[in-house]
């Protein structure tokens, strides 16, 4: 439900970037940089706890799931705030440099769990107007909104790709305070991004929209785009607990039991376990056109019942990623000797294949079925899946040295494909209505 539409600020008519509102390209390097810098932290941080500060592996992987949990609850208070008082505006900038600090007090040991405290916090009050941002840059029937989070999430990843590259290499190779400096760095130039171009940003929602969107003759069909939201985001939970495992065990298992020895011209080096990190989002940049094209070719109508059909694909083909590592660790075997890259790179580009079908389109769902009341809070309702996902995925990798690798990938891939079958459903279900 959009509340701007695609006049700017002042009541012109918004220009257009490449087929885009030029906001779209504000919002997404705003949110490219702030990757940067949190997927910056999270490359290092389970590699600094077991290396730097000698905590055990289960110690980590719990406060690294811990942490990601926190990260993505506090979205949903950190959305009430930007509706109830705050505002959007406003909330994007305080929580972004809550997150500046954050990351350049994780430069000093003990200032760890005040830091991670600082950028979990942060990211409430960021994401959930940010993402919003994005939709009210669109009218209700403009054609291009179906796409944009699509375009925004390809967009968003090239952080998550340089991130690894950038922070992980300073971290490893220089010292850890350099990478986590780097990290803040990068908070710190978007937010500069941000506050220099509010003027090509939706306007924040007038007291009179406002105060139109609680007529009460709408309430049967808010109730029923919220419960379609509270079940997709539960499926999205199962969805996250099989995805979040690629920043923990499967980060694990690229130091560990990946041969990542590199022979060019009869020079002999070892790839950096963190530089793993930047496949993903790597194949998020080069795969998100290509599913683009592909959706609009068929120009399909992009229904409430098509996108959730479109997600339980998605979950499908993540079940497939998680049986490649089901195989891997057979191949690997007790002893965990070391395997070719290509089981990890297979596992990484069948994740992504399926995240581009489940993430962006649930974003799209929220923007459109949440109402305009509750927009940022809805949002942030939307990261829920995130922070059970990765809460769970943390309860999980405690046990990664306590049970079979094969039997932990397999219960990755069980969660996916109840999701994958319930999104099914619910898509079966809700396809009468949209005819």
């Amino acid at each position: 439900m959009n509340r701007a539409g695609a006049i700017g600020r002042g009541g012109k008519p918004a220009r257009s970037l490449f087929g885009h509102p030029p906001g779209l390209t504000v919002l997404f390097a705003t949110q490219m940089w702030a990757e940067f810098s949190f997927y910056g932290l999270q490359a290092l941080l389970v590699y600094y706890m077991t290396k730097e500060l000698g905590f055990a592996q289960a110690k980590s992987s719990l406060i690294y799931g811990a942490y990601g949990a926190a990260a993505f609850f506090s979205p949903f208070f950190g959305g009430l705030i930007a509706d109830r008082w705050l505002g959007r505006t406003k909330s994007v900038i305080i929580g972004g440099a809550m997150m500046m600090f954050g990351h350049f007090a994780m430069a000093f040991p003990g200032l760890l769990f005040p830091a991670l405290a600082l950028v979990a916090l942060g990211n409430g009050l960021f994401i959930p107007p940010l993402a919003v941002q994005v939709g009210g840059l669109y009218s209700d029937d403009d054609p291009r909104k179906a796409y944009a989070y699509s375009a925004y999430y390809m967009g968003i990843n090239l952080g998550g790709l340089l991130a690894p590259l950038v922070c992980g290499t300073l971290g490893e190779l220089y010292g850890w305070h350099w990478g986590f400096t780097a990290a803040g760095v990068g908070m710190a130039v978007g937010l500069t991004v941000y506050c220099s171009f509010l003027r090509l940003l939706p306007a924040e929602p007038s007291r009179g929209a406002l105060a139109a969107a609680n007529d009460s003759t709408a309430a049967p069909v808010i109730r029923e785009h919220v419960a379609i939201l509270v079940l997709m985001i539960a499926m999205v939970v199962l969805f996250r607990v099989g995805y979040e495992q690629s920043g923990n065990v499967i980060a694990l298992w690229v130091a560990d039991r990946t041969d990542r020895s590199l022979n060019l011209f009869g020079l002999h080096s070892l790839i950096p376990a963190t530089w793993f990190q930047s496949i993903n989002p790597l194949l998020i940049i080069i795969g998100t056109p290509v599913l683009i094209r592909f959706w609009r070719r068929h120009k399909a109508k992009e229904t409430v019942s098509h996108l959730l059909r479109r997600m339980s694909i998605g979950c499908l083909i993540a079940t497939l990623a998680m049986l490649v590592m089901v195989s891997a660790a057979f191949v690997s075997g007790p002893e965990g000797a070391r395997v070719g890259s290509v089981w990890v790179l297979a596992y990484f580009v069948l994740l992504t294949l399926g995240e581009l079908f489940v993430i962006p389109v649930g974003l799209t769902l929220v923007e459109s079925l949440a109402p305009v009341r509750f927009a940022s809070m809805a949002m942030g309702a939307w990261y829920i899946a995130k922070f059970l996902g990765s809460l769970f995925a943390g309860m999980m990798g405690a046990y990664w040295l306590v049970i079979p690798p094969n039997a932990f990938f397999l219960l990755g891939a069980a969660s996916t494909f109840v999701a994958s079958g319930c999104l099914f459903l619910m898509s079966r279900k809700t396809a009468a209505r949209d005819a």
